[in-house]
């Protein structure tokens, strides 16, 4: 236990005083809190051109003066972001108008359901069309109405409607839960890869430069082995607690500047059991790849053939990756493939996480998904110490996996 507790200080040591580790965390923490503070810096550096009367210009032209006050108030409702006005010019000066900068667009009304819309250069995100043709609906409805008899009061009855409902909800919000999962799912997809590489550098850097087999003669492989891998493994927690721990900090410091925005709010309101099962599911998913790719490492006698090497695992990884993305994109996390997959260890932990976090699962189900990646975790654990005190002895050519699994065998 002492030889396993100096070994788990010292890698640990060596990752947080690794200037890139150390870099890229305030590097995220400062750009995260640029993005916590912007709607406070930018309610503080308002300037005139925000005000009303400088707001752009669109013109509306009518098909009459008695239809004009109807059509600008209605307008001017629907348009919020522009300074609506009633034009009476012809359509050649309203072209230059929008032509000089005067304008930015117009609507001229050729019907009482038909318009024309001129605009000089339209943006992807021109939604104005979409709003006029609402507008100009609203007010053919009620014209009709009005010529039929009805009284305004009857007309502003009917069409201000409040429909009433209610949703009970009797699983998950799958809409609500989408993008907090994804990105969970995502920082588990970037630390696995990022720290699983990391601690198969640090393995074929021993490795090459014989340290590993000076090491050995003073230190058992398993206690070599686990530290290694629990050391990353608290280096990427305290990354991720950081990171997101500085987020909903800074996020809770400027919730009054977000207006209630519903996709921030419900990244920043996770349920709290939903944040436990995400530290069970990565940490056990976390050490399986670890484990493994410390593992392979331990084989490979020369640092640019890694990639090569663990290019299996990471291959594995990722089809686990696309099935649950592919799943969530689709709708339907609760598919069969989903269901095969939440109980297969190497891809369990971002399969199984991703179905409690958007669907209803029992609890029998998690109890055997988490009980089969636990077992397997320690067994792939004590497996690969055994191969990494095999790979010391291992050099030259890359060994085949028979030849591996006999040295272990024989150790």
């Amino acid at each position: 236990m002492k030889q396993f507790g100096k070994i788990l200080k010292f890698e640990l040591k060596s990752y947080l005083n690794n200037k890139t580790f150390v870099g890229v965390t305030l590097f995220l923490v400062a750009l995260i809190a640029v993005v916590m503070f912007f709607p406070r810096i930018a309610a503080a550096i308002k300037t005139e051109e925000e005000s009303p009367e400088n707001l752009p210009v669109l013109l509306v032209k009518a098909e009459n003066a008695a239809q004009g006050e109807m059509v600008q108030e209605a307008f001017s409702a629907a348009f919020v972001e522009y300074t609506v006005r009633l034009t009476d010019a012809d359509v050649d000066t309203i072209k230059n108008q929008i032509l000089s900068g005067d304008a930015e667009g117009a609507f001229v009304l050729t019907g009482p359901a038909s318009y024309t819309y001129y605009v000089n250069n339209r943006t992807m995100y021109d939604a104005n069309e979409a709003i006029a043709m609402e507008v100009l609906q609203r007010l053919h409805q009620m014209q009709a109405m009005l010529g039929s008899g009805m009284t305004a009061e009857q007309v502003g009855d009917v069409m201000n409607i409040s429909i009433q409902g209610q949703t009970e909800l009797l699983g998950k919000d799958q809409m609500q839960n989408f993008l907090y999962t994804y990105i969970m799912i995502m920082a588990l997809y970037m630390v696995i890869l990022l720290y699983g590489q990391m601690v198969a550098m640090n393995v074929a850097t021993e490795k090459s430069s014989r340290a590993m087999e000076v090491l050995i003669t003073s230190a058992k492989p398993a206690n070599m082995m686990f530290g290694k891998v629990l050391a990353s493994c608290a280096a990427g927690l305290v990354q991720l607690v950081a990171i997101f721990g500085s987020g909903l900090l800074l996020y809770n410091l400027n919730k009054a500047y977000w207006g209630g925005n519903e996709i921030v709010d419900s990244i920043f309101n996770i349920p709290p059991e939903l944040l436990g099962y995400m530290l069970v599911f990565f940490l056990l998913g976390f050490l399986i790849y670890a484990f493994l790719y410390g593992a392979i490492s331990s084989t490979v006698s020369k640092l640019e053939d890694i990639n090569t090497a663990v290019q299996p695992v990471t291959y594995l990884f990722l089809a686990g990756f696309m099935v649950v993305v592919f799943s969530m994109s689709s709708g339907n996390v609760d598919n069969l493939l989903m269901k095969i997959c939440s109980y297969i260890p190497f891809t369990s932990p971002m399969a199984m996480f991703t179905r409690l976090a958007m669907s209803a699962v029992a609890w029998y189900e998690v109890a055997l998904s988490v009980g089969i990646l636990v077992g397997t975790t320690v067994g792939i654990g004590i497996l690969a110490a055994k191969i990494y005190r095999a790979g010391v002895l291992m050099y030259g050519n890359a060994p085949k996996i028979g030849t591996i699994l006999k040295t272990v065998w024989r150790a």
